[in-house]
C-alpha cells in the first residue's frame, strides 16, 4: 500500500529537487512498478510464440524432412503421374531392402517412398506444392499437413452412427446410474418402509414371522413387492431405450410427422370444429399450464387431477383465480 501511494505522489506532484530516500521509497525503487508488471505477461507470450515458432520445422520439412521430394525422385515440380510413377519404380528396384541390403540404401528407399505416397495423391502433392510456394504460412501448412495424414479419412455418416452410439451408451448407463441411486435413497425414507410394513401386514394378516432367517425373508419378501410399492420420485424416470438420443434420432422423421398430425388434428377438433376437450387433451392443457412435468402429472391423485381440470385453468381468468386462491390456502396454513 506504501509503495502505491508513494508512486501516485511522484507521478501527480512531481519535485525538481532531490531529497532524501526513506526506507519504504527505498524498497520501492527496488521493485518494478505496477504499470511494467502488469503489462509484463505480454513479452512473455510473445517469448511463447517465437519459441514455438523456431522450433517448428519448416514448411516443406514436415514432408520429407529436410530433403525435397521431387529431388528423392528425381523429377521436376511440373512432371506428371506417370513420371512419377516411373521414377519411383526405378528408384525401388535399386535400393529395396530384397535388391540391396545396405542399410544406407534402406534409409534412402524409405525416403523414396514416403516422397511417392506424398506426390501419387494430387490433393496431398497440391499442399506439399503450396508450402513450397508459401513457406512463411507455417502454422497453415503444419495444419493442412496433420490433417491429411492423421485426420480421419471414414464416411461422416459413419462417424456420426458411432457417435450417436457412443453418447447413447453412457446416456443410458448415466440414467440407470441415477435411477438405482434415486431408488436406493427413497428405500431409505420413513414412508418406503411404512409401506412395506403394510404389504406384509395385509399379506400375512396381522402374523409376525419370528424365525432366525426373519431378516433374509424380509430382504427376500421386499424384493418380492418392490414392483408393487409405487415409488413416487419426481425428476427421475426409469430408463427407457426409446428416450436415447440415438433411438430418438432415428425416429426423428416419425416424430416429426406424428407432431404435424397432432397439430392438424388439434386445430380441427378444436379451432375449426369447435368441439369440447376431450379428457387426455384438457389433461394436457392443465398440466401446460401449471407447467407440471409429466411424471408428475402421473403421480397425482384422480380427485385432485379431475378438480384442477374442471377449473379450465388453460384460460387466462380461470388461472389468475386459482393463482389468488393458492396464495391465500398458502397464508392461512401459515
Amino acid at each position: 500500500m506504501r509503495r502505491t501511494l508513494y508512486l501516485f505522489r511522484r507521478e501527480a506532484k512531481p519535485k525538481p529537487r532531490e531529497r532524501a530516500v526513506t526506507k519504504g521509497e527505498e524498497s520501492s525503487k527496488a521493485d518494478p512498478p505496477a504499470s511494467m508488471a502488469a503489462a509484463s505477461p505480454l513479452p512473455v507470450f510473445l517469448l511463447i510464440l517465437l519459441g514455438a515458432f523456431l522450433l517448428l520445422p519448416a514448411s516443406n520439412a514436415i514432408y520429407c524432412d529436410e530433403d525435397d521430394c521431387y529431388d528423392l525422385l528425381g523429377v521436376k515440380q511440373d512432371a506428371n503421374a506417370t513420371e512419377i510413377k516411373k521414377a519411383y519404380y526405378k528408384l525401388s528396384l535399386k535400393h529395396h531392402p530384397d535388391k540391396n541390403p545396405d542399410p544406407e540404401s534402406r534409409k534412402l528407399f524409405v525416403k523414396v517412398a514416403n516422397a511417392y505416397e506424398i506426390l501419387k495423391d494430387e490433393a496431398t502433392r497440391e499442399q506439399y506444392d503450396y508450402a513450397i510456394a508459401h513457406p512463411e504460412e507455417v502454422f497453415y501448412n503444419t495444419a493442412q499437413y496433420y490433417r491429411a495424414y492423421y485426420g480421419h479419412k471414414t464416411d461422416p455418416r459413419a462417424v456420426l452412427i458411432g457417435l450417436l452410439v457412443i453418447v447413447s451408451a453412457f446416456q443410458y448407463i448415466n440414467q440407470w446410474t441415477m435411477y438405482n441411486q434415486a431408488i436406493e435413497s427413497v428405500k431409505q425414507t420413513p414412508a418406503y418402509r411404512n409401506r412395506l410394513k403394510a404389504l406384509e401386514f395385509e399379506r400375512t394378516g396381522g402374523i409376525a414371522s419370528k424365525k432366525k432367517g426373519h431378516k433374509q425373508m424380509d430382504k427376500k419378501f421386499e424384493d418380492e413387492v418392490r414392483n408393487e410399492v409405487n415409488l413416487q420420485i419426481q425428476g427421475v424416470e426409469k430408463p427407457s431405450v426409446w428416450s436415447l438420443y440415438g433411438v430418438q434420432f432415428l425416429l426423428l422423421p416419425y416424430l416429426i410427422g406424428k407432431l404435424l398430425t397432432w397439430e392438424m388434428c388439434w386445430l380441427w377438433r378444436y379451432r375449426v370444429k369447435k368441439l369440447p376437450y376431450a379428457w387426455e387433451d384438457a389433461c394436457y392443457l392443465t398440466r401446460t399450464s401449471l407447467k407440471i412435468p409429466a411424471n408428475t402429472w402421473q403421480n397425482i391423485d384422480e380427485f385432485t387431477k379431475e378438480d384442477l381440470v374442471m377449473k379450465r385453468l388453460w384460460e387466462k381468468g380461470n388461472m389468475e383465480r386459482h393463482i389468488v386462491e393458492a396464495r391465500k390456502g398458502s397464508k392461512r396454513r401459515r
